[in-house]
């Protein structure tokens, strides 16, 4: 998968390419990163990049003029000509005005041959420039960055990570956190503990290791007794718990079982 990533500070990626899981997908050519710096289609003598809005108000704007040259620089057509033959590859556009990105928009990155993440600045963009070229515009949160770098990272680090053999297990990218139900995927339940056995978009229960007893604290008995039968029900009731506490919005559109709801059910009855 080809990753292109449109800025004016391309030096900013070259941390996070040179480490981790990035690192050695890109090192075994299972994943190619190329970044694009804005100023080199700006051809005044400043390099200019952005202007004044119009209207008036804070701040600068990024010229639609140097994106656009350095989208079609990099093959990328307008959609009007694109059409609708082209369904490899997305234009991406990160801006804190996008949708939400999340786990499942991730998994559907992740199986395109390519994407190129506009990183805005400043104000933002032009908007012609997201309604002429952009099939896509994604925020990672509720909250206002300095500019698209850190978003684009969070984007191409997620989306990166499951696509098959940049993982070493490949069911790490499945069972984890946000992961998908069973119904969902192929899941052959042999009794062995899953990372995230039938997440259904709940967040991932509590991990332990050795040693068994830390500052006073031990690890929970029933990770200790070998029973998986167990051992699942314990983490299906952790990441339950785990959700209502910290991401309770999530259990509105999770997949519940009814043995889950009982649990939800006194667990809310607790906390009164």
């Amino acid at each position: 998968m080809r990753f292109d990533i449109v800025t004016i500070f391309p030096g900013f990626f070259e941390g996070v390419l040179a480490h981790g899981i990035l690192r050695r997908a890109l090192k075994e050519r299972l994943v190619t990163v190329e970044t694009h710096d804005l100023r080199e289609h700006a051809h005044d003598k400043h390099r200019t990049v952005d202007d004044r809005p119009f209207g008036g108000g804070e701040g600068m704007v990024l010229k639609p003029e140097p994106l656009a040259e350095t989208l079609e620089a990099l093959g990328i057509r307008a959609k009007a000509e694109r059409g609708t033959t082209s369904t490899g590859s997305r234009v991406i556009l990160l801006s804190a005005q996008g949708q939400l990105f999340t786990q499942a928009t991730a998994r559907e990155l992740a199986s395109l041959d390519r994407l190129v993440l506009v990183c805005g600045r400043y104000e933002g963009v032009d908007e012609r420039i997201n309604e002429l070229y952009c099939d896509l515009e994604l925020s990672i949160g509720d909250y206002v960055l300095s500019g698209g770098e850190l978003a684009a990272a969070v984007v191409l680090d997620a989306t990166m990570r499951l696509i098959p053999g940049v993982l070493g297990n490949e069911a790490s990218g499945e069972f984890e956190s946000f992961g998908v139900a069973d119904a969902e995927i192929d899941v052959d339940v042999d009794g062995v503990p899953r990372s995230q056995h039938g997440a259904g978009g709940l967040l991932d229960y509590p991990h332990y290791t050795r040693p068994g007893e830390f500052h006073g604290l031990r690890a929970p008995e029933v990770l200790l007794n070998g029973d998986h039968a167990e051992i699942r029900r314990w983490r299906r009731e952790q990441q339950l718990r785990k959700t209502l506490q910290n991401r309770p919005e999530l259990l509105e559109r999770a997949s519940l079982s009814v043995d889950d709801q009982k649990l939800l059910a006194a667990m809310r009855a607790n906390q009164k």
